[in-house]
C-alpha cells in the first residue's frame, strides 16, 4: 500500500492557507506518475471555497513529490476544479496556465526569497518571556534563534526534489528565509507552496508555528516579505540592462496592479522604512534595498542579469506573483 498526501490552497480570504488528505493505494492501482493519480473530492464548504448546499469540489492531482517526513507516502499536489470540469475562481495556477498556454516562451526564470517568522507560546522564537529582546543588529547570518528548523526544511526541501537555493537568518530575532529557484515557471511556483507545507509540518514536530505575516511584530522590528527575482532570456543576454530597464519601466507604470495581488497586509511593511519603499510609491535603484525594485551591483557591473522586486509580502501568491511579473514585462501593456 502507498500513501498520497492530497495538497491544495483553500479559499481563505486574503491569506489562503494549504489543505491535505491522504489516500491509501494498491502497489497496482498505481505505477508512481502524477498522471495515475486519482481525480478526487472534497468539501468545499469547508474551506472557503463552495456552499454548504452545492460543496462538492474537485483535486486534479498536477505534481507529485515523495514526502521526506514519512515513509512509504508521496505528496500530491492539486488544482481546485469545479464538477462542471472549469477551473475554480480560487485556482490561481490556472491563471498562471491561460496566460503563457503551458509554457514561457520568454524564458522567465524566477528565485523566490520567502521570509518567515517562527512562534512558540504565542511570541517570536527566541524572545524573552516578557518585553523584546535586543534591538536588531546581530540577528542577520548570525546569531539567530531556530537554525535547526530552517536547516532540517532545507535537508527536506533537498531530498523531495524541490529547487531550493539556500537559506540565511534574517534581520529579527526568530526570523528566517530559504530561497527558492527555477527556470520553469510551475514547477518553481509549485515548488514554493510544497515548501511552505513542509515547514508547517516540520514547525509542528518541533512544537513551534512558522508565520507569513508581512509585519509579525510592530515597531522597531523589519517586516517579513518574499522578494521576487525575475529574469528573461534578454535580460541574461549581453545589453540585458537595456531590456531590464525597460521591464523598471513597465514596473512602475503598473505598480498599482502588482501591488493589489501582491499579499494581504502588505502596507504594514513597505512603510518606507526597514528596508523598503512606501507603498504609494516605486522607486528604483543599484543596491538599493530601500527601492521597490532593486538592481544587484553584479548585473550593473555585468550589464546583464536579473531585477530584484520586493514588493511581495511573505504569504503572497507565488501563481499571482508569477502572472503579474510575465503579463507586465512579457505582455503588451
Amino acid at each position: 500500500m502507498t500513501k498520497l498526501e492530497y495538497i491544495w490552497i483553500d479559499g481563505t480570504e486574503d491569506a489562503p492557507q494549504l489543505r491535505s488528505k491522504t489516500k491509501v493505494v494498491e502497489h497496482h492501482e498505481w505505477d508512481g506518475s502524477v498522471a495515475q493519480c486519482p481525480v478526487w473530492g472534497f468539501d468545499g464548504s469547508s474551506t472557503n471555497q463552495a456552499p454548504g448546499d452545492n460543496s462538492d469540489c474537485v483535486l486534479k492531482p498536477v505534481r507529485i513529490y515523495e514526502n521526506p517526513l514519512e515513509k512509504n507516502c508521496h505528496l500530491v499536489l492539486c488544482e481546485v476544479w469545479n464538477t462542471d470540469d472549469t477551473p475554480h475562481e480560487t485556482n490561481t495556477r490556472w491563471k498562471l496556465y491561460e496566460l503563457i498556454n503551458g509554457g514561457c516562451e520568454d524564458g522567465c526564470w524566477f528565485g523566490f526569497e520567502q521570509e518567515y517568522t517562527l512562534y512558540k507560546d504565542r511570541k517570536p522564537f527566541g524572545w524573552p518571556e516578557g518585553g523584546e529582546p535586543a534591538p536588531q543588529g546581530d540577528y542577520y547570518c548570525g546569531r539567530n534563534a531556530g537554525e535547526n528548523i530552517a536547516r532540517e526544511h532545507m535537508d527536506a526541501c533537498i531530498e523531495t526534489g524541490v529547487g531550493i537555493a539556500g537559506i540565511n537568518s534574517e534581520v529579527m530575532l526568530g526570523q528566517w528565509e530559504y530561497q527558492i529557484f527555477g527556470k520553469d515557471p510551475y514547477k518553481v511556483t509549485d515548488d514554493m507552496w510544497v515548501a511552505r507545507w513542509l515547514m508547517e509540518k516540520i514547525c509542528d514536530i518541533h512544537g513551534v508555528s512558522v508565520s507569513l505575516d508581512p509585519k509579525p511584530v510592530s515597531g522597531d522590528w523589519n517586516g517579513a516579505g518574499c522578494h521576487t527575482n525575475f529574469s528573461t532570456r534578454g535580460m541574461r543576454e549581453e545589453d540585458g540592462d537595456m531590456v531590464i530597464h525597460k521591464a523598471i519601466k513597465k514596473l512602475e507604470y503598473l505598480h498599482q496592479d502588482h501591488i493589489e495581488v501582491y499579499g494581504s497586509g502588505n502596507e504594514k511593511r513597505l512603510t518606507g522604512e526597514h528596508e523598503t519603499c512606501p507603498i504609494t510609491e516605486f522607486r528604483w535603484g543599484v543596491s538599493d534595498r530601500g527601492a521597490s525594485v532593486r538592481v544587484p551591483w553584479q548585473v550593473s557591473k555585468d550589464g546583464k542579469g536579473y531585477l530584484e522586486d520586493r514588493r511581495p509580502s511573505a504569504n503572497c501568491d507565488p501563481y499571482l506573483v508569477a502572472w503579474r511579473l510575465i503579463k507586465t514585462i512579457c505582455g503588451e501593456e
